[in-house]
């Protein structure tokens, strides 16, 4: 039996506005300076729990974007050359806090998954320049969340227990918990969730000593090959 978690990236792994502002003003670009200056406020009253239809601030710029009249194409062409950027002076992001003292800190035998609905631009060079990528066992991307987290978790609950990991319930814990898996929900929209989940708060690094006694809680139950120390896989 081998422990899975289930980390999302954006607003998970990865915090701070400066690539979702980088989306907003290449939208700008069509849409113009009244557009960016809604999403300035929106997003800022989103962080502070006072905008419960989005679900992040992707949602704030690809709604409020549509809803000015840009069409999908120029919506995703917008994302894309926001993700193309991401890392970038202009683009900036940064790693969750705590992230990596939680993931040096669990058991050996936790297997630790990245599942996101971005495209890799940029991500694995982040995870790299962080220092965090080799606490990864396997990377995801375009996953298509929420239909597209099923088989991942699938996979994952046949080896043993999962913790699914991320700031919007809709994509990254409800298809997760219908399968039997454990949720943590993270970030601004925590305190405000009616949402039924395992565990929550508001940044990672609160959430980091419920998610290390989980992870720790299922290594005990996990066999290793004798004299080995290794998990024993089913």
């Amino acid at each position: 039996m081998t422990a899975t978690l289930v980390f999302d990236f954006d607003g998970t792994v990865a915090v701070g506005n400066g690539a979702v502002l980088a989306y907003a003003r290449a939208a700008a670009r069509r849409l113009g300076a009244d557009y960016l200056a809604l999403v300035e406020r929106t997003i800022a009253a989103f962080d502070e729990g006072a905008e419960p239809r989005f679900r992040d601030g992707y949602d704030v710029v690809g709604t409020l974007a549509a809803e000015s009249g840009l069409d999908p194409i120029g919506v995703q062409e917008a994302y894309l050359a926001s993700r193309a950027a991401l890392g970038a002076p202009d683009a900036t992001v940064d790693m969750a806090p705590g992230l990596p003292e939680l993931l040096e800190q669990l058991p050996a035998s936790t297997r630790v998954v990245l599942a996101t609905n971005a495209p890799a631009l940029g991500v694995e060079a982040l995870l790299e320049r962080w220092g965090v990528r080799e606490h990864f066992d396997e990377l995801r991307y375009d996953s298509g969340k929420p239909a597209g987290l099923d088989p991942i978790v699938r996979e994952a609950l046949a080896r043993g227990p999962v913790l699914s990991i991320g700031d919007i319930v809709e994509n990254d814990l409800a298809p997760a918990a219908a399968l039997g898996a454990d949720t943590a929900l993270v970030g601004a929209t925590a305190a405000g969730s009616a949402a039924e989940v395992t565990m929550r708060a508001a940044t990672l690094a609160e959430l980091s000593p419920q998610i290390l006694a989980w992870a720790r809680r299922a290594d005990a139950q996990t066999p290793v090959l004798p004299g080995t120390g290794h998990p024993l896989e089913r």
